[in-house]
Formats: C-alpha cells, sequence, structure tokens
C-alpha cells in the first residue's frame, strides 16, 4: 500500500476515527486503525460496540491495506509538518511515514484480522438535518445516565410516529422530551440508542442546515450515514419507561419566567454550593414573583423574579443543577413552568410540546 495526503486531510479523518477506538480492550487489533486504499482511502475503527468508517481526501498510489496502532499513528501525523505525508506498507506489515525532512518506521498489524463493521440493510431509515440531529442531542443528552447499572437509563429513545421524532432521556431525577417535525413520513419505529453513540455523533456532526443525515434501522444495530462518514452501534435492548403517563396536564400553578434571569439567578445561587453538598434552591411562588432561596455551610442567597403567575401560591425544592441543565438547552426567551403540588415534579414545555423537561422536587425542612 502506498498512499499520499496532506496532513490536515489526515488529521480530519483520525479525529473522526478516534472515537471508535477503546481505551481498553482484550483484543489488541482493536486499538488500531484500519487503513484500506483502494478507490479511496478509508480508516476504520471498531470498539465492538460502536464502528466508524471515515474517507480521507488524497491520493492512492499503489493499493492495499493495514492496520496500524491508532494512539501512535495519531500522534506522529500530529506533529509532523503542515506538508504532504506519504504512508507505506510492506507485505511484512512494516510502515513507513515520510513527510519532508521527518521519516518514521513503525510496526503494524495483520488487516485481516480487523473485525469488519456490521453489514446492515439500509432500507428502513429517516433523514433529518444534521443541524436536526445535533439540537436533538444537545437538548437531552444531559438527562442520562451514563453510569447507571440499568442499561436503558444509558441511552435516548427515538421513537418515529408518521413524519415526527421524539426523542427521549431519564436519569429518575428528570426526562428530557424533545418532538421535531421531518420533511416526510416515515414507518413506525422505537429504538433506544446508546449515550455514548449519540455523544460522539453530535461532536462529529458539522450542524449545517443543509447537511443531511440518515439513520438506519436494522434489527440490533442503528447506522448514522452523514459527509464522508459513517457510524454503527449497537442499540440497547429492552421496553422503555411509558413517559407519556408521567406526563400530567392536572396542575394547580403555572409561571411564565424570562429564562435567562431564572438561568442567572441559579447560577449565582450555586456559589455556595460546594462540590458534594447537596443543598436545595426553594421557590417560593406567589402572585407577582418568585423568591429564590439557598443556603449552605457557605452562608445564604435570596432573590426576587418578576413572573406572571396563575393558579395557587406554592413552595417547593429542586436541585438547582438538574434546572439549569433543562434551562441551558431551552433557546425561547421566556418560559411555562407548571407545578402540580410541592411534592410532585414540576413541567417545563412551550404551548407546542416542542420540549418538555420533568424534573422532581427535593424534600424541603423549613
Amino acid at each position: 500500500m502506498k498512499i499520499s495526503c496532506t496532513k490536515s486531510n489526515l488529521l480530519s479523518g483520525i479525529n473522526i476515527a478516534m472515537r471508535a477506538v477503546p481505551s481498553k480492550t482484550t483484543l489488541p487489533i482493536l486499538e488500531s486503525f484500519l487503513i484500506e486504499a483502494f478507490d479511496e482511502i478509508k480508516i476504520t475503527t471498531n470498539d465492538n460496540d460502536m464502528g466508524i468508517e471515515t474517507i480521507v481526501e488524497g491520493n492512492v498510489v499503489e493499493t492495499g491495506k493495514i492496520a496500524i496502532e491508532a494512539r501512535i499513528f495519531s500522534e506522529i501525523i500530529r506533529k509532523l509538518p503542515e506538508n504532504e505525508i506519504l504512508i507505506e506498507a510492506d507485505a511484512s506489515y512494516k510502515v513507513r511515514i515520510t513527510c519532508e525532512d521527518s521519516q518514521f518506521n513503525l510496526n503494524g498489524r495483520n488487516p485481516d484480522e480487523f473485525p469488519e463493521l456490521v453489514k446492515t440493510d439500509d432500507t428502513n431509515k429517516i433523514t433529518m438535518s444534521q443541524f436536526t440531529l445535533k439540537e436533538l442531542i444537545r437538548q437531552t443528552i444531559f438527562s442520562i445516565a451514563p453510569n447507571d447499572n440499568n442499561a436503558l437509563m444509558r441511552g435516548e429513545l427515538f421513537e418515529i410516529t408518521d413524519s415526527t421524532v421524539k426523542v427521549v432521556s431519564l436519569d429518575g431525577h428528570r426526562i428530557s422530551i424533545r418532538k421535531e417535525e421531518l420533511a416526510d413520513r416515515y414507518d413506525n419505529k422505537k429504538v433506544i440508542v446508546p449515550g455514548k453513540t449519540l455523544m460522539e455523533i453530535s461532536r462529529i456532526l458539522g450542524g449545517e442546515k443543509a447537511d443531511p443525515v440518515d439513520i438506519i434501522f436494522d434489527n440490533k444495530f442503528v447506522k448514522f450515514v452523514f459527509d464522508s462518514t459513517i457510524v454503527i452501534s449497537r442499540l440497547i435492548e429492552g421496553e422503555y419507561y411509558d413517559v407519556d403517563r408521567m406526563i400530567s396536564t392536572d396542575y394547580e400553578t403555572e409561571v411564565k419566567i424570562n429564562k435567562n434571569d431564572f438561568l442567572n439567578c441559579i447560577d449565582r445561587a450555586l456559589t455556595l454550593s460546594r462540590e458534594g453538598e447537596k443543598r436545595p434552591i426553594i421557590l417560593n411562588i406567589t402572585d407577582n414573583d418568585i423568591n429564590i432561596d439557598i443556603t449552605s455551610s457557605l452562608g445564604s442567597m435570596n432573590a426576587h423574579l418578576p413572573i406572571i403567575k396563575q393558579g395557587k401560591n406554592l413552595e417547593i425544592g429542586f436541585n438547582p443543577r438538574f434546572f439549569m441543565d433543562a434551562l441551558k438547552v431551552i433557546d425561547d426567551e421566556e418560559i411555562n413552568i407548571y407545578f402540580v403540588n410541592s411534592n410532585a415534579p414540576c413541567f417545563i414545555r412551550n404551548r407546542e410540546g416542542e420540549y418538555i423537561y420533568i424534573i422532581l422536587p427535593i424534600n424541603i425542612k423549613r
């Protein structure tokens, strides 16, 4: 194999493929980049749960393939000059990397030992813009439980109904729900995608509104196809929680408030919260304002914000970080918060139902 490409093009492919290189594995071959040079230059990585295949722009001088230790190769390429890079591999898996006056000789690995990515049936797919997918992930991913023993809480539900996609995540203390209308109608589908996969995809996506991404559902796998990259991931098996039953339309208090004012106020309150010290913010809702109070070992803070209120007065406590996480991803200038009572979850949602954030309260003792 013999290929040449610019450092910037090669590094772009490396940065994408590196996201599926496992940090720990019992199969050393998975710590490699599989580089294939035939009609095009392709880099593949695979951690057995997620695989990435990406095309690198360059020239194929001699066809072939090689597996090469990913982290060493990545570090070498990063430190080379901004110029054309020549990579050669022979039949004994010896690799030579040349750029200007620098030359590296490395021991490669047998590329035939690298496990192929899963082949999928690409007939069952939906299409949306990269911007839409990136926003759906951004506005829900914070409420998964990445280290929970319950696998369902480590993933997000993607539910397709006609022309609507709904994404749901939860961690036992809060629920995030986002809905988006698609340009076309599709068959109904429910799958649970690992949060780790979605976080990596969000980092790779360009996020332009005009650029599409195809999402393909095939039995136990999901495949994302965009630009010159394919990401394949195992799905999480199981029946997701019926979150619709958790959404109450029966509330006693509705509050309309400026989102940024509320967010900044909670942020200021957190300056009095030590790491690991779980002190709630206490919201006291009256006719014309909301009183925000926090008391910790460092001191206390009290603030008032104007609101428009319908319904009963109320006092309720929450984890301030849970509120902040939701407020940060809402783009509306004003938000509506619905309270059932002081012991029930509150709901932040817009009139159109495009987003719903459900936050459980904390028992407060006066």
